[in-house]
């Protein structure tokens, strides 16, 4: 929140960890709402929509990680567009690979059909099976887009005051498209913002490639075709849908069979070497991180250091004698972090070690 007035609502669904407390305690100036049952990702945001008084809202997931620098290069862009447009962003998972919700069309039928049957997958550039992530389009540039994503929607109070908040028929997935369509259907824009960049690491409450995502996938679009596009076009949806859920469960039996049962580490265990983590941080945030690796119980690390500098970087991270690397928030700032992050694409297992924490976070 540097350089802008504003505040701050966390909304905790129940969480059954103590988590509420916990935060409530180390960060008095945020407005918490600590709820007794788990009411959907819908509910909750509308539960800190009612009582916020800000000119923009942003609706942002927990799991996700903004530089320094995102809010007011956004607000910027939205004032570029005299206020009458809702914007979304570019979104890193936290190895680096781009997410490709973070721009998406509207899922008609036969849209949701490529999604879901997996030929989007097959042809991720086409206009015509790529239509839900909107594949052909660049994702280094900012467009005028259909749907943006609930991970981070930030809105001017104007346009939720004409549209209202999410749809709460929704539990998870769905809302964010519903209220994305209102908003055009009330005569603004939806924007993907790629002049800045977070890190989503998702997944957490539903992993992608399951079946069971695929089925509350398939009811929220539901949800979705019978409130907006009629009783008819449900009905075809409805039936194609259930063929797309037919070929990707064959997709998903067969995948978990060939799964190996040990993933990241196997390859140096089979080997028998000792796990490379490189830390980018200063002296003393290094003793701190490998003081927080070595508490969790790990065994067989080697540790190497270099200092923080992000112009020389990424040619040194890219090493192949390191299996990971941890970068460390602090004389690094998260804006930094995510730029050099970008660079590797998924090609080495990547953490963060925030100032202060006590906790590294990653997306494995």
């Amino acid at each position: 929140m540097k350089n802008i007035e504003g505040e701050i609502i966390v909304v905790d669904n129940n969480s059954s960890d103590g988590s509420g407390d916990f935060f409530q305690n180390k960060f008095p100036q945020v407005n918490f709402i600590l709820n007794k049952t788990n009411s959907g990702f819908a509910k909750a945001n509308n539960q800190a929509l009612k009582i916020s008084k800000g000119e923009y809202i942003l609706f942002l997931n927990p799991d996700t990680i903004v530089p320094e620098d995102c809010f007011e290069k956004c607000i910027s862009f939205i004032n570029s567009k005299k206020n009458n447009i809702a914007l979304g962003i570019r979104m890193i998972d936290g190895s680096g690979n781009f997410l490709k919700e973070s721009k998406r069309g509207l899922p008609a039928p036969a849209t949701s059909f490529y999604k879901l049957s997996g030929l989007s997958k097959i042809f991720p550039h086409s206009r015509i099976f790529s239509k839900y992530h909107l594949g052909y389009l660049s994702e280094n540039e900012n467009h005028e887009v259909d749907v943006l994503a609930g991970a981070f929607m930030m809105i001017p109070k104007k346009i939720l005051d004409k549209t209202n908040g999410f749809d709460e028929d929704f539990f998870m997935y769905g809302e964010d498209i519903d209220l994305s369509y209102r908003i055009q259907k009330a005569g603004f824009k939806n924007y993907y913002f790629a002049q800045s960049c977070i890190i989503h690491f998702k997944g957490e409450s539903t992993k992608k490639g399951s079946l069971n995502y695929v089925k509350m996938f398939y009811t929220a679009m539901s949800v979705f075709v019978k409130k907006h596009y009629g009783s008819r076009q449900a009905g075809l949806f409805s039936f194609i849908i259930h063929i797309a859920i037919f070929m990707r469960a064959a997709v998903a039996v067969g995948s978990s069979l060939m799964k190996p049962k040990w993933e990241g580490e196997k390859e140096s265990l089979k080997k028998g070497d000792n796990y490379s983590i490189l830390i980018i941080g200063n002296e003393h945030e290094f003793e701190e991180a490998k003081k927080v690796m070595n508490d969790s119980g790990k065994r067989g690390i080697l540790y190497y250091r270099i200092e923080p500098c992000k112009d020389e970087m990424t040619d040194t991270v890219t090493l192949p004698a390191h299996h990971e690397i941890v970068f460390c928030e602090g004389v690094l700032s998260f804006k930094a972090i995510i730029e050099i992050i970008q660079k590797f694409h998924g090609r080495i297992n990547s953490r963060i070690f925030s100032q202060g924490s006590h906790r590294i976070i990653g997306s494995k």
